[in-house]
């Protein structure tokens, strides 16, 4: 009886993992695009347009984790699927109007805001609560593969198609994720017993109140926070240091993504919440090392190394993080951790991304890459030593309890 439960597991993981990979297609073609569109004109524009894709994550994460804790999880995603699809799309005719630009992909980043602990929420019932690490694994891989894709042949499409076209093949890659999910059987639906309205906040005071998870979370956080200052510096390297053009960016995004793919299957063997916590603190660390590496190094294949060894790392984290909000979380209120851990997260990233526009103003690029491979380093020394106190005191009242007896 159980074969048929984990052939349709696997089935319906793999359309969601295989919609996530054309979507992430569509999104880093798109990403390419509008930041190479956006450098010429201002630094300032490309932070504008990172702060309005990230701004949603952190005002709306309340209430989006509510709506994932009070409605089907998949029915919902195919809703904010398609609103980030319209959103993009409508950006191509309105290209020569910066304002109209940044107001858009503030709408997609709705969208994403609701997307994101959606799909993290319900993965775990698509692969089972003892294959759910592995079921991020898949999506994230399936996410890696796309945005390789993006960067690398969406690099082509553009330039041989034009921006606009690019931005109305990313809008259909929502549309097609969307079409993929509603062949997908497995639905999380929230039972609503624990709570007659589920509280806005309760995401945010569970990781508060639990300081393993807290610790993991601050410490990956504050690393976000300073190594996201090369996402806006990215472009500016690659043109001014490395003198290279889009094709070099998207060469070197695409080392990024490959560490992923290889960080994803690390990640997929961890099953403990010490194993856990403790592959995000050093993930961070070998974060810090992978970005110092082109700023001390500013050749072609030390970037791209430097750039794989964050990939890697990046990885780690994608599914270490899922893996600990769901190890630590009660399954009624997952959809607001997910929520509140990602407006965390997010929110260092947005802090991060509006420095990095200012500091561009008057340093180099290659000074802000050391800038932030110095912080995200320090960052992981610093997670690692608090998740080990957190590990260390949530161990020793079980320890006590033992002994009494």
């Amino acid at each position: 009886m159980e074969a048929p439960v984990v052939v349709r597991a696997r089935r319906d993981l793999t359309l969601t993992a295989a919609g996530a990979a054309v979507s992430e297609f569509g999104n880093a073609l798109s990403t390419l695009v509008l930041l190479f569109w956006a450098t010429p004109i201002s630094p300032l524009l490309v932070a504008a347009v990172l702060v309005a894709e990230l701004l949603p994550f952190v005002l709306g994460a309340p209430l989006a984790g509510v709506l994932v804790d009070r409605f089907p999880n998949r029915r919902l995603l195919i809703t904010a699927l398609l609103c980030q699809g319209v959103a993009i799309a409508a950006i191509a005719p309105l290209m020569g109007q910066p304002a109209f630009v940044v107001a858009l992909v503030l709408l997609s980043g709705c969208g994403r805001a609701v997307a994101q602990p959606c799909i993290s929420a319900l993965v775990p019932h698509i692969a089972g609560e003892e294959e759910a690490t592995r079921g991020y694994a898949w999506l994230s891989t399936g996410r890696s593969l796309g945005s390789m894709a993006g960067v690398t042949g969406g690099a082509l499409l553009a330039g041989i198609f034009g921006h606009p076209v690019a931005l109305l093949i990313d809008g259909g890659t929502f549309l097609a994720y969307a079409a993929l999910l509603a062949f997908v059987r497995s639905e999380r639906r929230p039972s609503g017993t624990h709570e007659t309205r589920p509280s806005a906040l309760a995401g945010i005071r569970h990781v508060r109140r639990d300081s393993v998870l807290f610790a993991s979370i601050i410490g990956l956080a504050f690393c976000v926070g300073a190594v996201v200052v090369i996402n806006v510096a990215d472009p500016a390297f690659v043109r001014y240091v490395l003198h290279g053009d889009e094709f070099m960016l998207g060469a070197m995004q695409a080392c990024w993504m490959t560490g992923i793919l290889v960080g994803n299957r690390l990640a997929a063997r961890l099953e403990t919440v010490s194993q856990v916590v403790h592959a995000i603190a050093v993930a961070a660390i070998t974060t810090g090392v992978g970005v110092l590496v082109p700023a001390t190094l500013p050749f072609v294949v030390a970037a791209g190394t430097g750039w794989a060894i964050g990939g890697v790392s990046n990885g780690v984290h994608n599914v270490a993080l899922n893996a600990i909000v769901r190890l630590r979380t009660p399954e009624e209120m997952r959809g607001r951790a997910f929520a509140a851990v990602g407006s965390m997260v997010i929110g260092a990233n947005l802090l991060g991304t509006a420095a990095a526009g200012g500091l561009l103003l008057v340093v180099g690029p290659q000074a802000v890459f050391a800038l932030g491979g110095t912080g995200a380093l320090l960052s992981g020394v610093a997670c690692l030593v608090f998740v080990r106190l957190a590990l260390k005191r949530e161990k020793s009242p079980a320890e006590a309890g033992l002994s009494s007896h």
